[in-house]
């Protein structure tokens, strides 16, 4: 710990943003340069917690202490060996996670957390800067071969740390592009694609090799790569996404969010598309379902895109803005959040069931809506819910997007071709080391745990490169984040 008072001297301070009027001319990510000593005063209110909880509240278990001090004494090199040790591309999660390590730090008991988010990426984009991340290829190779099968962020941490252990790595993607939600998901306003692209180039010059349009168990069979491959890991996703299926669900005009999202995303890499097969916000009033980060990425492209209006409604009930006796520090505060993207505009509304759609020569003209009231939990201990009579309501859209959430990977397919067994949410069942129930196929990410985060996408990746090396060597020196 650099300086000891220094959460009582500073208040938290992130980068300054572009204005909501400017940002939303444009698909640039939104925040402006942060200085050098605004980055080390932040790094100064990290204290000498004794117990650093916020290493517990990190499913990479990153050394946040360590580089805080590091950043505050001006050593930035230094800051990035720490970050790095780690975290294979803090620059992802320094602009995209919801940072589960602040909601965790010992000042979120009664003040504002360590900016660690900020000050991860602000080690990260030095460190690109000054040149200091450079292909590293393993010394030497061990002659085995891996299979990852997805490029999101845990097949891309798989893949980095298996190559760093000296076998040859083949990682396919099914898209056009590497890098999945990362770059066909997430809005360039929140994470550029230079950002992905850059440590896509720096993987291959270490020597891993990237297949694209390689859709496996469809054009490429499961079993052909079993057979080609000392072992293979499985990072496809949890692609089935929920759907509502609701009188008027067919209309033209409602759709689900990744279809918009990836869309807009392709289209801002040069993809050209008719007026007819396009979809998008502009002059048309938006409705979105679902309250989540999905929601908030439709509700963000949906501004630029210039639309004229957009409600986005959630199915439970508003958070509360502090914490509930039952909800307390270090836990994940359930608590009323706002992006960005909410600052730009668009009106939430709470505990809203949709019922129907309804329109005329086939396109979508209204939504059917009623309000619920909460009550207290049933016998399986969920809440309970009921339509407020008379709360019916309608509402004028011509687009509606639906951002609720993923259920489980694709099922007939690789999973089908493979034979690997399925827990029971439809997920891709492993043991510790992510390997399944067949010898050499291992499993990682959302398609093993479930629709989460891209900090446990990176620790699950890190983890199953983790079982893969022991599986394939007998034993293994690369690191097993703790939390998974």
């Amino acid at each position: 710990m650099g300086k000891p008072t220094g959460f009582t001297e500073f208040n938290r301070q992130g980068p300054p943003r572009e204005s909501t009027e400017e940002r939303v001319k444009h698909y640039r990510e939104i925040y402006l340069p942060w200085a050098d000593e605004q980055s080390r005063t932040q790094g100064a209110r990290c204290m000498n917690c004794a117990i650093p909880f916020c290493h517990n509240g990190c499913p990479l278990g990153n050394l946040i202490p360590d580089w805080n001090d590091l950043v505050y004494r001006g050593r930035w090199r230094e800051a990035l060996a720490a970050l790095h040790s780690t975290n294979n591309f803090p620059e992802f999660t320094g602009r995209i996670c919801p940072a589960p390590c602040e909601a965790a730090c010992t000042l979120a008991i009664n003040t504002d957390p360590v900016t660690i988010e900020y000050i991860e990426k602000a080690i990260a984009d030095r460190a690109w800067e000054e040149g200091w991340i450079t292909p590293n290829p393993p010394a030497q190779r061990t002659g085995k071969r891996v299979a990852v099968v997805g490029s999101g962020p845990a097949g891309m941490a798989a893949a980095a740390q298996i190559n760093h252990a000296g076998h040859l790595v083949t990682v396919y993607e099914r898209a056009e592009v590497i890098g999945g939600l990362l770059r066909l998901g997430i809005p360039d306003f929140k994470l550029e694609k230079h950002v992905v692209q850059r440590r896509v180039d720096q993987m291959a010059e270490e020597g891993v090799t990237f297949v694209t349009n390689a859709h496996v168990g469809v054009n490429i069979l499961a079993t052909d790569l079993q057979k080609e491959f000392d072992a293979i890991v499985l990072t496809g996703g949890s692609t089935v996404a929920r759907d509502l299926p609701v009188p008027g669900r067919e209309l033209d005009g409602v759709h689900l969010a990744m279809d918009y999202l990836t869309m807009q995303n392709r289209a801002n890499a040069g993809a050209e598309y008719s007026e007819d097969e396009f979809i998008t916000a502009k002059g048309k009033r938006v409705v979105i379902l679902g309250g989540g980060d999905t929601g908030a990425d439709c509700l963000g492209t949906a501004h630029r895109q210039g639309a004229a209006s957009v409600h986005q409604f959630e199915l439970l009930p508003q958070p509360p803005d502090d914490r509930a006796p039952n909800n307390p520090w270090p836990q994940w505060p359930l608590i009323m959040r706002s992006s960005a993207a909410h600052e730009e505009g668009g009106i939430r509304d709470y505990s809203i069931q949709t019922k129907a759609f309804s329109g005329n020569n086939g396109k979508v003209e209204r939504l059917h809506a009623v309000r619920l009231e909460w009550g207290p939990p049933d016998a399986s201990g969920r809440p309970s819910m009921t339509e407020i009579a008379g709360s019916e309501f309608e509402i004028e859209t011509e687009l509606v997007l639906f951002a609720l959430g993923f259920l489980y990977p694709e099922r007939d397919t690789m999973l089908t071709q493979l034979g690997v067994e399925l827990d029971g949410r439809g997920n891709v069942a492993t043991n510790r080391d992510r390997m399944t129930n067949v010898p050499g196929v291992f499993a990682a990410g959302d398609m093993h745990r479930g629709q989460s985060l891209v900090v446990w996408a990176l620790a699950e990746g890190r983890q199953a490169a983790h079982g893969v090396d022991k599986y394939l060597m007998g034993a293994t020196e690369l690191p097993a984040p703790l939390a998974v």
